[in-house]
C-alpha cells in the first residue's frame, strides 16, 4: 500500500509541472498588451507601456520569466496581481473556501444521488424501474446546470422566500447560514453530474450480482441484503469512484459558472475578472490551483481503489 501511495506522489510531480507549463504558455497567447491594458487607452503610449513592462518585468525573455514563477511557486509565492497590487495567494485564499464549499456540496449530492439511483436501478436490471431511472438519469444530464439554478432562485428565494438571498456566508461566521445558503447551489450542481455517477454505478451492480459467485452465495442461503452490501457493491464501487473522479472536474469547471449564479465570491469569479483584465498572474496562480485539486482528488481515489481493490496495487 505505501507503494501504491508513493507512485502516485511520484506521478502527480510531471502532471503539476505540464499543468503549470501548459498555464504560463497560454498566457502569451492572448492578444494585447497588460501594460496597455493596466495604463488605458489614454495614457497607453509607447514609452509608458515599454517603461511598465520594464517594471513589471514582462520584458524579460519567456524561459527567464518561466524559470522564476516556478522558483517563486516552489516556496509558496505565486507572484502578484498586476492590478490590485495583492499577493496572489492571499487573493486565491480569501476566495478558495466558497469555491471548496460549492464543489464539496455539489459532490455530497451528486454522489448520494448517483449511487441510491444506480443501486435502485442496478438490483433490477431491465425490470420497469431500472428503465425509468434510465430516463430520469437522462433528463437530468441534459438539463444545463446554470438554467436549474436560476429556476431554484426565482422558486424559492424569490417566490417562497424560504432560501437566503446571499447564497453565501462563510462558516467562521455562521455555520447554519452557511449550510442554508449552500443548499440551493449544491443541487443545482450535483443534480447534473449524479447522472454520470448513476449510470455507472447501476452498470456495475448489475454486473456484480450477474456474476457467478453471486449464485453461490444466492445457492448457499446468504441472506440478499448481505450479498448486496457485502459482495456485490464492494464490487462495484471502483467503477462507481471512476465515475466519481469524472465528477469532479466536472463539478469544478461547472462551478466556475456557477458562481455567477449564486453570487459566490470564489475564484471562478477572480480568474473572470483577472482574465478580461489580462491580470496573468492571478490566472496562473488560480489554474495551478485548480490543476492541484484535480490531481490530489484523483490520487485520493486511486488510492482508494488500492484500498478496495488489492488488483490495482502495484506488485
Amino acid at each position: 500500500m505505501l507503494k501504491l501511495i508513493g507512485y502516485r506522489l511520484l506521478l502527480a510531480v510531471p502532471q503539476l509541472l505540464i499543468v503549470s507549463l501548459l498555464v504560463f504558455s497560454l498566457t502569451y497567447l492572448v492578444p494585447g498588451s497588460v501594460a496597455a491594458a493596466i495604463l488605458g487607452d489614454a495614457a497607453a503610449t509607447p514609452a509608458a507601456i515599454a517603461e511598465l513592462e520594464a517594471h513589471l518585468g514582462l520584458d524579460k525573455p519567456f524561459f527567464t520569466r518561466l524559470f522564476d514563477w516556478y522558483a517563486a511557486a516552489l516556496q509558496g509565492d505565486l507572484g502578484t496581481s498586476l492590478l490590485s497590487g495583492q499577493a496572489v495567494t492571499d487573493l486565491i485564499t480569501q476566495r478558495l473556501p466558497a469555491t471548496l464549499s460549492l464543489v464539496v456540496g455539489g459532490l455530497v449530492v451528486a454522489v448520494i444521488l448517483g449511487m441510491g439511483l444506480g443501486i435502485f436501478a442496478g438490483i433490477k436490471a431491465g425490470q420497469p424501474r431500472d428503465r425509468a431511472v434510465t430516463g430520469i438519469t437522462a433528463f437530468m444530464q441534459s438539463v444545463p446546470e446554470f438554467w436549474l439554478g436560476q429556476i431554484l432562485v426565482v422558486v424559492f428565494v424569490i417566490q417562497l422566500q424560504v432560501a437566503p438571498v446571499l447564497a453565501w456566508t462563510p462558516p467562521s461566521q455562521d455555520v447554519g447560514r452557511w449550510l442554508a445558503g449552500l443548499i440551493l447551489p449544491a443541487i443545482a450542481l450535483g443534480v447534473g453530474t449524479s447522472a454520470l455517477i448513476a449510470r455507472q454505478t447501476r452498470t456495475a451492480v448489475a454486473a456484480a450480482l450477474g456474476s457467478r459467485y453471486i449464485d453461490t452465495l444466492v445457492a448457499a442461503g446468504v441472506d440478499r441484503r448481505r450479498i448486496l452490501w457485502t459482495y456485490a457493491f464492494k464490487n462495484a464501487l471502483v467503477p462507481a469512484l471512476a465515475a466519481v473522479g469524472l465528477a469532479v472536474g466536472v463539478l469544478i469547471g461547472v462551478s466556475l459558472v456557477m458562481e455567477k449564479v449564486f453570487s459566490f465570491p470564489g475564484i471562478g469569479t477572480l480568474m473572470l475578472q483577472s482574465v478580461l483584465a489580462k491580470d496573468f498572474p492571478v490566472v496562473q496562480g488560480v489554474a495551478l490551483v485548480v490543476g492541484v485539486i484535480v490531481i490530489i482528488v484523483n490520487m485520493v481515489l486511486d488510492i482508494s481503489y488500492g484500498l478496495i481493490n488489492p488488483k490495482a496495487r502495484p506488485a
